[in-house]
């Protein structure tokens, strides 16, 4: 494995605003995500909500392991820098004939982040494919501003109101980012992006990492981060240590699911949409 990248890569990723597919992950390390996932969905007794997977690196030590791993960060440093924080996490998931969507949107309309020092790395715990309702999204659009959006409560739309970015976008300008299990792919904040249903008989998995240099700051909520790798000389944030390991499965679902729901209210309240903006 060789993720970071060339100088190549990374001009590749300045000029379309994604860059994809970087292998990161033995098939080992996602089966460890994996079976964390299985776990949570056993102790709750039924499949989680999106909302309910926010943050997870905060509670649960095989997250935090994840999105430390040193070839995810390796990948991130060579498009944010040395010095990096991890902002917040999320888990997608498309079951089997999903109908479920992702209408297009920019992430950065949601966040209340002052920065375009941000970049989320997608990482794929199945194969994520065309069939599958993998991402997709407009190269060379994060160079547009952040563009009005409108809400549609669209029968389906995964988004909390439906939101959509209220400009046209074509769609055979569209990409879809097509990963197999362990790869990653990196996205800029303000790309056009959303995602299709799942039409095939196989999920569709991703646990999706934030990741923001320590000179952004962020309106209103502030939820606490990691200091991934290297330094921060900014302190906008309170910075959390590494969770231990989990020795009681239900204290710490208890636990964890409070700070899901504290992210996700935050988020609500300082922006007035719902952070599960993604795809």
């Amino acid at each position: 494995m060789s993720p970071k990248l060339s100088s190549d890569k990374r001009l590749s990723y300045e000029r379309d605003g994604i860059l994809f597919p970087i292998d990161v992950l033995c098939p080992s390390e996602v089966a460890r995500t994996r079976t964390g996932l299985e776990q949570i969905e056993s102790n709750l007794g039924r499949r989680p909500k999106t909302e309910e997977l926010h943050q997870l690196f905060l509670n649960y030590r095989w997250a935090y392991d994840l999105v430390t791993h040193p070839n995810v960060l390796d990948a991130v440093e060579s498009v944010l820098g040395p010095n990096i924080l991890l902002w917040a996490t999320s888990v997608f998931a498309k079951q089997p004939h999903d109908p479920g969507f992702i209408s297009w949107h920019q992430d950065a309309t949601y966040w209340g982040l002052d920065s375009g020092k941000v970049t989320t790395a997608w990482i794929a715990l199945t194969e994520s494919s065309t069939e599958n309702g993998c991402m997709r999204v407009v190269k060379e659009s994060h160079k547009l501003a952040i563009q009005p959006h409108t809400e549609t409560y669209a029968e389906d739309n995964l988004l909390s109101r439906g939101q959509e970015i209220a400009v046209e976008v074509a769609e055979e300008e569209a990409t879809d980012v097509v990963l197999a299990p362990g790869q990653l792919s990196l996205h800029h904040v303000n790309i056009v992006h959303g995602s299709k249903a799942n039409s095939s008989d196989t999920p569709r998995i991703g646990f999706v990492a934030r990741y923001i240099t320590p000179s952004v700051s962020q309106s209103g909520f502030q939820q606490p981060v990691i200091l991934a790798r290297g330094e921060d000389r900014h302190g906008h944030f309170q910075h959390m240590k590494r969770p231990p390991e989990s020795t009681d499965a239900s204290a710490t679902l208890k636990k964890h699911l409070v700070t899901a729901r504290e992210h996700a209210t935050g988020i609500r309240e300082t922006t007035g949409a719902f952070e599960e903006a993604e795809n």
